[in-house]
């Protein structure tokens, strides 16, 4: 390197010093140090406030409850412990062991879950079907038919659990009389008895179930399919796709999400029907007719066995967490796609 390099490349260029950590902000603290925790403000705790009283009130109603039948199941509780009279033993899992030993308790299980499934699938199968109707109807029609459901919705169970107990009234019943005049066979039909048999039972109770839960399900799909683009279902028609390939391709994807989670209200409401079994059999059903909530509602209150009622009802939770979880995912992958 040459001197007129040197001259022409200048005096070297001073570089900043760093300065050291003296652990001082330059406001005058410690940077590092612990900050004062802040203090939150009124306006801050007011959202937790407005819901305190909501939050002790499920607490009450549901997670008390919840506890209790939890400590009962592992207890040996009887009449006399229940109130007051007498000791209340802790037998751990016995009462589970008695009851999942029991052959009886898998039979009730089978029928309900036989009864849960039947009832699923023709309130969901019809549901649909209803809501699609109404898409094609006029709009005058589609009124009354809502106006309809919305009627048999609101109609209580013990009002509808009287409609149906006269319609399958053996004497007087209009199910036995229409089938009198239509098969023309007076001798079986007036007088017959629906419920001695319980298939023919269960015929009738799965009419009131699925008649009280259409309602929703239609209203429910029915919003659901208005939501489906019109631009894609006419672009797969003109495309050549049938009807059956316009619905599987383009309308169901989009309704899928409402469907899956109705379904699965549906089966933890179906899985746990007890009015209705209650109330047509006038409040003292056969064993033949007892599903789990009527079962747990038997050795708990008929037997004086409250604490193996309350282990078949915690059962009954244990099986249908599966499904209530199922229903949660559910329901956040629908917030995460809108």
């Amino acid at each position: 390197m040459t001197a007129a390099d040197t001259k022409a490349a200048g005096p070297p260029v001073p570089v900043p010093r760093v300065p050291e950590k003296t652990g001082i902000s330059p406001s005058g603290q410690e940077a590092d140090g612990p900050r004062p925790a802040r203090r939150r403000t009124k306006g801050e705790l007011l959202p937790y406030l407005l819901i305190l009283p909501a939050i002790l009130a499920i607490a009450a109603v549901y997670v008390y409850p919840l506890v209790k039948t939890v400590i009962m199941s592992f207890q040996d509780l009887g009449r006399a412990a229940l109130w007051g009279n007498g000791e209340t033993p802790w037998v751990g899992f016995e009462q589970f062991t008695n009851i999942l030993g029991d052959p009886e308790f898998w039979a009730v299980v089978g029928r309900t879950v036989v009864f849960m499934t039947l009832c699923v699938v023709l309130t969901m199968g019809i549901g649909l079907l209803i809501a699609l109707m109404m898409l094609r109807v006029s709009t005058w029609v589609r009124l009354v038919l809502t106006v309809a459901l919305i009627a048999a919705w609101s109609m209580p169970l013990m009002v509808a659990a009287s409609v149906f107990r006269w319609l399958s009234d053996s004497d007087y019943g209009l199910i036995n009389t229409l089938l009198a005049d239509l098969t023309g066979d007076e001798d079986r039909w007036l007088g017959h008895n629906w419920f001695l048999d319980p298939w023919q039972g269960f015929g009738i109770i799965t009419l009131l179930v699925v008649w009280g839960a259409i309602p929703f399900v239609v209203i429910t799909m029915y919003a659901a399919l208005t939501q489906v683009p019109k631009e894609l279902e006419e672009a797969a028609s003109l495309d050549g796709a049938t009807a059956y390939g316009v619905y599987r391709y383009v309308t169901w994807p989009v309704i899928k999400p409402v469907f899956t989670m109705v379904a699965t209200l549906s089966v933890i409401w179906d899985f746990n029907v007890f009015g209705q079994i209650w109330l047509l059999r006038g409040n003292k059903p056969e064993p033949e007719y007892e599903t789990l909530g009527l079962y747990s509602f038997s050795k708990a209150f008929e037997s004086t066995s409250f604490s193996q009622g309350s282990a078949i009802a915690l059962i009954t939770v244990l099986m249908l967490s599966g499904v209530a979880v199922y229903y949660l995912r559910q329901l956040i992958k629908t917030g995460e796609v809108e």
